[in-house]
């Protein structure tokens, strides 16, 4: 709507907006979308917010579709941030919160991301479009496509959870099963492009699911009162979610919404996956692809991640840190978490329960901090996991 262009987020190098993309086509690297904040200001103003939709296109003017019958929702964002008392009260944190993303269509924060990549894809002509998925982004993908009467190719890893399978076969998706991996399933994708005239709408491969995954960071600030907290736990595979909120900060402050003090963002990654963990305590820029990764939580399953030198540069500017956590751990603290408030989120969520114990054992967390859990995910999407009927 107000965009300006889209840059680089390694060598700068500058892009037209309105355009087909994927990667950087000097370095490989992810693209960023930017925007004219000064016009911007003009109409998206804080206290007119409530007034608007509670979706994520309450934020439309720092979102890049241009046309609005272009836009290809399912009531997607707006998402609640949960005060976590009894849990809380358990851990000696009273302003303990779970920004609950299971309520999203398709019951993950992936509605978020796709539906921008698919209204983006509508608006600019796009008939095809082809993912690698470890599950909810498939899921995604294949509902808004059907959505928006578009062709939706999926390659998942056999072993990806049942509901997600079904929920892409349903909704009418083309699906391919692979006995491998996300990234096996992602060098598919990448081969048959081409020849299939298929558009690329992979994590961070193209520059419009960011869009959609930074209003999480929008939305947490409108629901904190504009003070951000002071730790934000956050599962990551992919990262996008992360390094969305991160963009939404900067945004915000740039509009003069919130001052610059930020998060300490910590990455949570299962000890069976965890290129980021390694990488951050090695003090690399960059993680070194795991070569037999294992782990219950699909979705934490991406043994490497084509942004974790965003990722890394984060967790280090924001003083935070990376965690991993074993399955048993994951697993115990999905039941943990629903005796305590009712709510079923998704292995890879519950993941930050057993990050967070830790921290405070180590004293990086404070007990009388702000901290906000991210479940991104629905337990009901992985239930032959949790029954135990699936190995991996």
């Amino acid at each position: 709507m107000h965009v300006t262009h889209l840059s680089c987020s390694a060598c700068a190098a500058s892009y037209a907006p309105h355009r087909l993309h994927n990667l950087c086509t000097q370095c490989g690297k992810p693209l960023l979308v930017h925007y004219d904040l000064e016009r911007v200001a003009a109409t998206l103003q804080q206290d007119r917010l409530p007034a608007r939709p509670a979706s994520l296109w309450r934020y439309r003017e720092v979102l890049p579709v241009v046309q609005a019958d272009n836009i290809v929702s399912l009531g997607e964002g707006w998402t609640p941030l949960l005060h976590t008392r009894r849990l809380g009260e358990q851990l000696g944190i009273p302003q303990l919160h779970i920004k609950d993303e299971s309520c999203n269509p398709t019951g993950s924060f992936k509605a978020r991301g796709m539906a921008l990549a698919v209204s983006m894809a509508k608006e600019l002509g796009v008939k095809k479009l082809a993912v690698p998925s470890a599950g909810n982004a498939a899921g995604a993908l294949a509902a808004y496509a059907a959505r928006a009467g578009l062709e939706a190719y999926i390659f998942m890893p056999r072993d990806v959870p049942l509901a997600n399978r079904l929920e892409c076969e349903r909704t009418g998706a083309h699906v391919s099963l692979v006995d491998g991996l996300i990234t096996d399933c992602g060098r598919l994708v990448a081969e048959r492009k081409e020849q299939e005239g298929w558009f690329d709408v992979s994590t961070l491969k193209e520059p419009y699911r960011l869009e959609g995954k930074k209003t999480m960071g929008y939305e947490l600030a409108e629901q904190c009162g504009w003070s951000l907290p002071d730790v934000i736990l956050y599962p990551t595979g992919g990262g996008t979610g992360l390094i969305g909120m991160w963009k939404a900060f900067d945004e915000m402050e740039r509009l003069g919404w919130i001052d610059a003090r930020r998060p300490r963002m910590v990455s949570v990654q299962a000890a069976g996956c965890a290129p980021i963990v390694h990488a951050f305590a090695t003090g690399a820029s960059h993680g070194a692809e795991i070569p037999r990764p294992h782990t219950l939580a699909a979705g934490l399953r991406v043994p490497a991640a084509i942004g974790d030198f965003l990722m890394l540069d984060i967790l280090r500017k924001s003083g935070g840190t990376a965690v991993s956590v074993s399955d048993a751990e994951l697993l115990s603290a999905v039941g943990e978490i629903g005796a305590a408030e009712g709510l079923f989120p998704a292995p890879e969520g519950a993941a930050c329960l057993p990050a967070l114990k830790r921290l405070l054992q180590q004293g990086e967390i404070k007990h009388d901090e702000r901290v906000v859990l991210f479940n991104t995910g629905s337990g009901l999407k992985y239930l032959d996991v949790l029954s135990g009927s699936v190995s991996v």
